[in-house]
């Protein structure tokens, strides 16, 4: 439990303080104001190398052409910086260790256009091992546990804000109605039988975290749909503890079609149709 709290703590920090760049970018911020002649030599360098401010996704990297015009090319992953231990490895949908998760997008983006392409994606961090199978039972009692991690990451995330900008200040609203309810479940190794339970009494306290959740991984566009590329930040760290999760998000594909729908992904943790709402998303 504490492992996926530290790991969403990074992930939300993540989310609601950087900028909306493409990873792969190295953006130099400068301070304006204090150094006019500082500010005029790079803007001589950025007009000689565009590529400072052309930013590529995953896997690419800026060169530029006859013309000087930049544009993105798949990066060898034979100039991915070498992995510095195990912990660097991820693990792809092929069942293949790579060194980094700089040589899978790399060799990934060498692909593209093939049909081992379309299918490779990032499937866990750390190298591939045996995953145990998710057996029924252990497929029901999933959410029990998903949704009151969300609810004490949120609170976790409501607690040491202040003035880092963790949350929102609507949801910050949201979340100290949670955090100050006398009958909140404190965070903890609870039984099944005792989650299942305060679901159903404490049923409005998961109702924002689960949609919380939802609109954190929908980022890259936000659509109102989750794709495989935007589950990783969540999915990937999990796999190796949790060994149901890749059937657990399967299975809140309803319909199939390689896209969870806010509805789909709400009804995977028991929340009521009619309490779904994109406002809460937001």
């Amino acid at each position: 439990m504490r492992v996926w709290i530290v790991f969403v703590l990074c992930l939300a920090g993540h989310a609601m303080a950087a900028p909306e760049t493409e990873v792969g970018a190295n953006p130099v911020q400068i301070e304006v104001g204090e150094f006019d002649e500082a500010i005029e030599v790079v803007e001589d360098v950025a007009a000689e190398n565009p590529c400072l401010n052309h930013h590529c996704k995953k896997g690419k990297v800026c060169e530029v052409d006859e013309s000087n015009t930049p544009m993105c090319v798949c990066q060898d992953p034979s100039t991915c910086p070498a992995a510095e231990g195990e912990f660097e490895h991820v693990c792809g949908t092929d069942n293949k260790t790579y060194d980094s998760s700089c040589h899978f997008f790399a060799t990934k983006c060498t692909l593209e256009g093939t049909k081992k392409g379309h299918k490779l994606h990032l499937d866990y961090i750390g190298p591939c091992k045996y995953i145990e199978p998710c057996m029924d039972t252990e497929l029901n009692e999933f959410p029990l546990r998903m949704r009151d991690w969300l609810k004490n990451v949120l609170v976790t995330l409501y607690e040491r804000d202040e003035d880092n900008n963790l949350l929102t200040e609507k949801q910050k609203l949201r979340v100290k109605k949670i955090y100050e309810n006398e009958k909140r479940l404190q965070a903890g190794d609870h039984s099944l039988d005792l989650l299942a339970h305060d679901f159903e009494k404490n049923y409005n306290m998961y109702i924002f975290p689960v949609h919380w959740q939802f609109g954190q991984l929908d980022q890259h566009p936000v659509d109102g749909y989750l794709t495989h590329t935007e589950l990783s930040p969540l999915r990937a760290p999990l796999i190796p503890m949790e060994h149901c999760t890749t059937r657990f998000f399967e299975q809140c594909d309803a319909d199939n079609d390689k896209y969870i729908a806010l509805e789909e992904w709400a009804a995977c943790f028991g929340i009521k149709e009619q309490d779904v709402d994109k406002d809460l998303i937001i």
